[in-house]
């Protein structure tokens, strides 16, 4: 027998999905969570949210709870292998009339979907049911129908609207048979999660190493002490070996820190790609399951936040009549554009100066540095054009 919902069904409990649904859930809207894990891993994955997330997350409550566990990082540093600074500036840079908000949280992913998690299980009504992996898809003008499958066996869930916010391996795209068209890199990104003093070897909040075959990104992403060092590794290595040379990579960015045995470490293939359209009747697509990019820059989580936050307010409105259907058009349109002109554009240009082999190039990247750490305006800019990744307001 089939199961009726009369709102939306939201497949994946990642911060992408648990945003969307905490915002449907406070106007009103039945919404059911799922999710083909038993709970949320405690897995190395994003960790850096930029200035217009963070204040989304004020809008929404969860700033207080965020700060109280994460960072807020107000500089980066730039370094080469040998550890020498090859440029530094801060976020002080910023007029009152940019931001209010002149910081980046950091967080690692599995904190953050925990504090969204939270906020999401407050209000009356809203389900997370976990263990329950979507693997068909069917749909008519007036609902959309999702298989599961779940530990007691397949079911059927129906509902108005099918959010399909579960990540790289999307159950929901997989089952509409849509293409994350573009390319795979061919190295491994390996991120680990590490409890070092990075301060005392010179490190700030945020550090990227600059080199072609060992470039790193090093945040801290808690208050308890806790690092991520992400690493380019070899490509044509097995994901076993990749882990076996941790402690030799280790070795390359801090004297010790190859001593240190990793909390967590993930290897992991990198892409750039993207969907035809994130919607598709009324199934509609966001974060990593409509778009993948690569992290160098925060910019993949920050981006399917966006995705989210201007998705629940466009459906809310749908869904209350005060806007008609086309504007979901509108946002998956909008929100395409972003990915294809700003996301992947700008990450794709940061991992190219991380990795640069051209030695012209690099002296050009580095005399860039040099001009970002001495002008302050160059900075201000270079900053706020992350805000570009907010795009046009549909419902304006």
């Amino acid at each position: 027998m089939t199961e009726v919902i009369d709102g939306v069904v939201v497949s994946g409990a990642g911060p992408v999905g648990l945003v969307t649904a905490m915002k449907l859930a406070r106007a009103g809207i039945r919404v059911v969570v799922v999710d083909s894990e038993p709970f949320i891993r405690n897995e190395p994955r994003a960790a850096v949210y930029h200035s217009p997330v963070v204040e989304r997350f004020d809008r929404l409550g969860l700033l207080e709870d965020l700060r109280q566990i994460g960072v807020l990082k107000q500089a980066y540093h730039y370094w080469s292998i040998d550890h020498t600074l090859l440029g530094h500036f801060t976020f002080d840079v910023l007029r009152p009339e940019d931001t209010a908000y002149p910081f980046n949280l950091h967080l690692g992913q599995p904190a953050l979907a925990e504090v969204i998690l939270r906020h999401l299980l407050r209000v009356p009504g809203a389900e997370v049911r976990w263990n329950t992996r979507v693997v068909g898809v069917t749909q008519n003008d007036e609902s959309v129908t999702a298989t599961v499958e779940t530990a007691e066996g397949p079911k059927q869930i129906r509902a108005r609207w099918l959010i399909g916010a579960d990540g790289a391996h999307s159950g929901v795209r997989r089952a509409l048979n849509l293409k994350l068209e573009g390319v795979t890199w061919p190295e491994w990104f390996v991120a680990t999660n590490v409890r070092f003093d990075f301060t005392k070897h010179g490190y700030g909040q945020s550090n990227a190493v600059l080199d072609p075959e060992h470039w790193a990104i090093i945040p801290i992403i808690d208050q308890t002490g806790l690092w991520r060092c992400t690493y380019r590794e070899d490509g044509h290595l097995s994901e076993d070996e990749a882990r076996r040379l941790v402690p030799e990579r280790y070795a390359l960015f801090a004297p010790g820190l190859a001593d240190c045995t990793p909390e967590a470490v993930s290897p992991y293939r990198v892409h750039d790609r993207c969907l035809e359209t994130f919607r598709i009747g009324r199934v509609l697509m966001a974060g990593d399951a409509a778009h993948l990019i690569n992290p160098i820059g925060g910019l993949g989580l920050t981006g399917g936040l966006l995705d989210a936050l201007s998705l629940a307010d466009a459906l809310i409105a749908v869904i209350e009549g005060r806007r008609r259907e086309h504007v979901l058009d509108a946002w998956a349109q909008e929100r395409r554009r972003v990915f294809l002109e700003v996301t992947a554009p700008t990450a794709k240009e940061n991992r190219r100066r991380l990795s640069e082999r051209d030695p012209a190039r690099r002296q050009a990247d580095a005399e860039r540095l040099r001009r970002l750490t001495n002008d302050p305006e160059l900075a201000r800019q270079a900053l706020l054009g992350v805000f570009q990744l907010v795009g046009r307001d549909v419902l304006a």
